[in-house]
């Protein structure tokens, strides 16, 4: 026969009653969960969504009426290069050793003056020789010269018959033209002395040197680059519609890295270059010590546009879908006005402004400004300002 433990059978009875009043809690707290949910939501829907009661104050934007145009002039620009109307490579005719060069890189120089010479020590021996030979032809014709005078007056003492007359005078003709040959040699010689330096055709710069004393040149050989300075050709190549426009003679002012330059038109060859499908067209550069040979320059010519359409500050555009731009206009509702988007297609853009056409009536308030602070349907207050209109028209 077994005994239990009193202290025992106690705790297990005391462990019974806490657990059931811990179950007991839970379910009395879920209850009460559930019930404060459902009030809650019965008093959210009976009292319906919670509104803003006042109007968003309109904010105030910068407009300008919109002026429907049927056409828009715009003004292209075309560049080309501003180059001396000569550019000589110089050269010996003949060859040699170059004796002297008087200038170098950069040196600027006048027509006529002597730039390099050869040696022509040799030459002027050929012209000592050739020298001699004119005055040695010119004894011979003076002797046979005397000859005919001596066999004439025989002939008119009987002495000699008419042939010997005949004789001395071919012999004079043969020693004069003896005569004739020395001299073209000797002026043969004087050439190729000539020839034997360097003068320069116009004014100029030197802008290259290829050689130096003591070298051999080959004739033919460019030894100095001479570029004229006193003259500059301005070379631009147009479309044949822009230079259709050009009158030669005219004046024309051309742009270029220092400035505005004065030019005449000389001429439009009038020809399409098969490469740039473009028209040459010569402009005489009015003042060449403004501007280096080789610079670029610009001719800007004007074009009316037959395209509908109105102006608009490029800052009143914002980007769309499919290539369209959008604008803004105040459009009147009820007793102010709210922002409206308009889409417009980009025609042509100068600048800050562009030139557009789409859904705009002559006259709708456009915004000109502040854009990244509105949305459409947003009130806003217009204000039109000069400035703002200029930005559009100008």
């Amino acid at each position: 026969m077994s005994h239990t433990d009193p202290q025992l059978t106690d705790d297990v009875r005391e462990k019974r009653p806490t657990f059931m009043k811990g179950v007991l809690f839970m379910v009395v707290m879920i209850i009460i969960a559930v019930v404060l949910v459902i009030g809650a939501s019965t008093m959210r829907n009976a009292e319906g969504p919670r509104v803003a009661s006042t109007v968003p104050e309109p904010i105030s934007v910068v407009v300008s009426p919109v002026a429907l145009s049927g056409n828009f002039s715009l003004s292209e620009t075309y560049s080309g290069l501003a180059t001396a109307r000569r550019t000589s490579q110089l050269g010996f005719s003949g060859g040699g050793r170059i004796d002297d060069i008087r200038v170098d890189v950069g040196d600027r120089v006048k027509k006529g003056a002597t730039l390099a010479r050869l040696d022509t020590r040799s030459l002027r021996a050929q012209l000592a020789s050739a020298d001699a030979s004119v005055d040695e032809a010119l004894a011979g014709h003076a002797l046979a010269l005397s000859t005919v005078d001596r066999q004439r007056s025989l002939l008119e003492k009987g002495h000699v018959a008419q042939q010997s007359v005949d004789q001395a005078v071919a012999q004079a003709d043969s020693s004069m033209a003896r005569v004739q040959a020395a001299k073209a040699r000797t002026n043969a010689v004087r050439v190729q002395i000539d020839l034997a330096k360097i003068t320069a055709p116009f004014a100029g710069v030197i802008v290259a040197r290829n050689a130096d004393e003591g070298a051999i040149a080959a004739p033919g050989v460019p030894v100095l680059e001479l570029v004229e300075t006193g003259q500059l050709e301005a070379r631009i190549g147009l479309p044949s519609s822009a230079a259709a426009k050009l009158v030669p003679g005219d004046a024309y002012e051309l742009s270029s890295d220092v400035g505005p330059i004065g030019a005449t038109l000389e001429s439009v060859t009038g020809v399409i270059d098969p490469n740039r499908r473009t028209v040459m067209a010569t402009f005489a550069v009015a003042l060449p010590g403004e501007l280096s040979s080789g610079s670029v320059v610009r001719v800007s010519i004007g074009r009316d546009v037959q395209e509908d359409g109105f102006w608009v500050p490029v800052k009143a555009l914002t980007t769309a879908s499919r290539g369209l731009w959008l604008v803004y206009v105040a459009a009147p509702e009820g007793d102010g006005f709210v922002a409206e988007h308009r889409s417009v297609e980009l025609v042509h853009s100068d600048g800050g402004r562009a030139f557009v056409r789409g859904v705009v009536q002559a006259g709708d308030r456009l915004i000109v400004d502040g854009l990244q602070r509105i949305a459409p349907g947003m009130p806003v207050a217009p204000r039109e300002k000069v400035a703002a209109q200029h930005d559009i028209s100008e």
